[in-house]
This record gives structure tokens, C-alpha cells and sequence, in this order.
């Protein structure tokens, strides 16, 4: 009798030793591309979807930016197996290029160490006044 509760509970630990979380992103490449936007129009906010291609819960269990103008946010609860979580990152929308990384950190095995680097790109294009000295083009002007 023994033997075999040894047996059964030998099994059942092999068992969850291949039982495994998995992170899949669904961005291609992992990044997401704002493409040119302005900061008058654009809150700066995007969000990474990921699912759960694994068979046991997914934590996430840190998010972080290579930067302060980059906030990114992570999901509070597990991600179980077959269900779609999100990670909302928001850009401070300073005018110029975007390139950043997020670095996501997990208990996903199908990842090295659990960690996912995600990417956001664009051009961040500031409004232009317009200048009340300058002359306007093709309007005639009247001359005395």
C-alpha cells in the first residue's frame, strides 16, 4: 500500500513539474509602432495583449521602462490558461523620436528567464504655430 501513495504521488509531481505557464505576445515582434502622431491629439497610451498558451496560471510579476517617460502598467491577477491579459504602457509624448523598451518579467517557461523585452517606435511630431509676422503665401498684397 505504501508503494503504490508513493507511486501515485511521484506521478502526480512529474506531472506538475511539466505543467508550465507560457507567454505569447500578439503585437508582431513584440513592439508597436505609434507611427507620427502629435501630442495635442494623442494621449500617448497603447496597450500589449498577450495570452496564456500554457496550462498553469501566468504572473506577471514586473514591468519596467528604460525610462521615467514611459509608464507601463501590469496585470494585478493571474492569467489563466487560454485567457488574454494586457499591459497598458503610456508615453509622455515629447516631441521627437520614440524608441523604448519594456521589460516584462514572468513566471513563463517558454522564455528565457521569463522575461519578454517589448518595444514602442514613432515620431512624436509637435503642432506648429503659426507665425503672425511672417508673410503668408499667395496672398497679394497691395501696394500704396
Amino acid at each position: 500500500m505504501k508503494s503504490k501513495l508513493f507511486f501515485l504521488l511521484a506521478i502526480s509531481a512529474s506531472l506538475g513539474a511539466w505543467a508550465q505557464p507560457k507567454i505569447e505576445f500578439l503585437a508582431k515582434d513584440n513592439t508597436i509602432d505609434y507611427g507620427k502622431v502629435s501630442k495635442d491629439t494623442d494621449s500617448g497610451l497603447r496597450t500589449f495583449e498577450f495570452k496564456n498558451t500554457g496550462d498553469q496560471p501566468l504572473i506577471i510579476t514586473n514591468v519596467q521602462s528604460t525610462c521615467g517617460c514611459t509608464v507601463p502598467s501590469k496585470p494585478k491577477e493571474p492569467i489563466m490558461p487560454g485567457k488574454i491579459g494586457k499591459i497598458d504602457v503610456k508615453y509622455n509624448m515629447n516631441p521627437g523620436p520614440i524608441r523604448k523598451t519594456i521589460t516584462v518579467e514572468s513566471n513563463a517557461t517558454n522564455v528565457e528567464g521569463g522575461r519578454v523585452a517589448l518595444k514602442i517606435k514613432g515620431d512624436v511630431i509637435a503642432k506648429e504655430e503659426p507665425n503672425i509676422l511672417e508673410k503668408k503665401k499667395g496672398v497679394p498684397t497691395s501696394e500704396f
